[in-house]
């Protein structure tokens, strides 16, 4: 199992630090370093500076967001970033959830799995620098009855095939996932219910395309917090999984919510939406059981992280992506090597 880290999203005032814990990952042997975009930073000028300024490690869109670019676009955003990584670049890609997609680009939240779908294939086929045309029900190039001509990517990629990763949460774009992509990015995951909630529906979509587990990058984002504490660290946790349970969304559809539903807290679940969407976010940080937060976070000391580790090894995890929590920089970078260390203590590093 190899190790990654996440930055998450850039402009939240510790953009330095943020630099500094890649530059570690990057000595210490990381495989890949992720970065997000919501509503503010964008993903591609982040991994751009954080490539340049690493050797090593790979870079990745954890997520570029479906609706903010077109899809050659984004074929000409990867294929830029693999050429000046020299190889070092991992697409990945997710629709983003309906507020965003429609409050912030404009873009109608419907048919998400067929969209998807046709982005891979455009996106795909514009990297092979064929002449791009396409017919599909939500793209077609070149527009018809205009002067728009098929025409082909000029920048070549460093590889033939630059890995392709998708964010998916629910049953049916976990299974076209598996039947489309590389990986999978997956958020919120317990090694207890990893198979039920996602490994199963992956699983589906290879064997639809005629393909096996060998090779897919099954690629979920643990929070990591080292110390003695157990209870103490969960609690720094609770605001964040608050948000994604309760207020990432609407009431019918947010999957995070649906998730935790899935794993087995359908009342708590439900608890946390009602406060956070009525204004009481301190109830509904309050209201997350902490055996959540423990099942889908590393949390304790270095032994206890060893222990996690090789249960989500055990559970099919291929890349295990840390997002190293502390208050200082310092801190942060001691959680970035415990995770090294931890690794090397269950053997899989």
């Amino acid at each position: 199992m190899r190790l990654g880290i996440n930055l998450g999203y850039w402009g939240a005032g510790m953009d330095g630090d943020n630099l500094a814990v890649a530059q570690e990952a990057d000595r210490l042997g990381y495989d890949v370093c992720w970065a997000a975009e919501a509503y503010g930073s964008d993903a591609p000028t982040v991994l751009a500076w954080v490539a340049a300024k690493t050797e090593r490690i790979d870079v990745g869109s954890a997520i570029m967001q479906i609706p903010a670019r077109q899809p050659a676009m984004t074929a000409m955003t990867a294929a830029t970033l693999d050429s000046l990584t020299g190889g070092r670049f991992r697409l990945g890609l997710g629709v983003s959830g309906p507020q965003v997609s429609e409050g912030w680009y404009g873009v109608k939240f419907d048919k998400p799995l067929a969209r998807t779908r046709e982005y891979v294939e455009i996106v795909r086929k514009a990297m092979t620098r064929e002449r791009l045309s396409y017919d599909g029900e939500h793209w077609t190039l070149p527009l018809p009855g205009g002067p728009g001509k098929p025409i082909k990517l000029t920048v070549h990629p460093e590889r033939e095939h630059i890995p392709l990763y998708i964010a998916a949460i629910g049953p049916k774009n976990l299974e076209q996932t598996g039947e489309i992509a590389d990986g999978a990015l997956l958020i919120f995951p317990s090694a207890a219910h990893l198979e039920e909630t996602a490994l199963r529906h992956i699983r589906a979509g290879r064997e639809k395309a005629g393909l096996t587990m060998d090779g897919f990058d099954v690629c979920p984002t643990v929070p990591l917090a080292l110390g003695e504490d157990v209870d103490a660290l969960a609690d720094v946790f609770r605001p964040y999984t608050a948000l994604y349970v309760g207020g990432m969304g609407s009431r019918k559809q947010n999957f995070y919510n649906q998730l935790a539903q899935r794993m087995g807290y359908e009342k708590e679940a439900a608890e946390i939406q009602d406060k956070y969407l009525a204004g009481d976010k301190a109830g509904a940080a309050a209201a997350v059981p902490q055996s959540l937060i423990d099942q889908t976070s590393l949390l304790g000391p270095v032994e206890r992280i060893a222990e996690r580790m090789t249960a989500y090894a055990e559970a099919g995890v291929t890349t295990l992506t840390l997002a190293p929590a502390g208050f200082t920089l310092d801190e942060r970078l001691a959680a970035l090597r415990a995770g090294v260390e931890a690794a090397a203590r269950a053997g899989l590093a």
